[in-house]
């Protein structure tokens, strides 16, 4: 199964990206599939605050269009959401210690632990940082 990262959430719902062409391809290419695709819980919680985040983003994204959007993600018949399980801090730990993770690569860990907790075969990011985690396999859909 592909997991999707935030960055490409936002890419592809925010227009005035230079990426949102390609990344609403790749967005709507899983959603429109029949094959299950996932999105973790922390990456959809990521992509609403920093859409609406209005040191990010000027204008930024008001609350009511960032929650439609996910809605309409939410909406894809092949859709698994993402969450830790009971054995994740054991997963977590190992990933933030083999990786020499600190700050805010933490919230990196988390989705990677959630993702290899769930089999997730391939993470689709333009987040090179996710390197630090080589048991999860990494593509950036956005590169040829």
């Amino acid at each position: 199964m592909i997991a999707l990262d935030t960055n490409l959430l936002v890419y592809a719902h925010r227009r005035d990206h230079g990426q949102h062409a390609a990344a609403t391809a790749v967005v709507r290419s899983l959603a429109e599939g029949v094959v299950p695709w996932a999105i973790p819980w922390p990456c959809l919680h990521e992509f609403l605050a920093i859409t609406t985040h209005p040191r990010i983003f000027d204008p930024p994204t008001t609350i009511a269009a960032a929650l439609g959007q996910v809605d309409a993600w939410l909406e894809s018949p092949t859709i698994v959401l993402l969450a830790e399980r009971s054995e994740h801090w054991p997963h977590l730990r190992a990933l933030v210690d083999a990786g020499d993770v600190r700050g805010p690569r933490i919230h990196d860990a988390r989705v990677a632990a959630i993702c290899l907790a769930h089999g997730v075969t391939e993470l689709w990011t333009a987040d090179r940082d996710f390197g630090r985690f080589p048991r999860l396999r990494t593509k950036n859909p956005l590169v040829a």
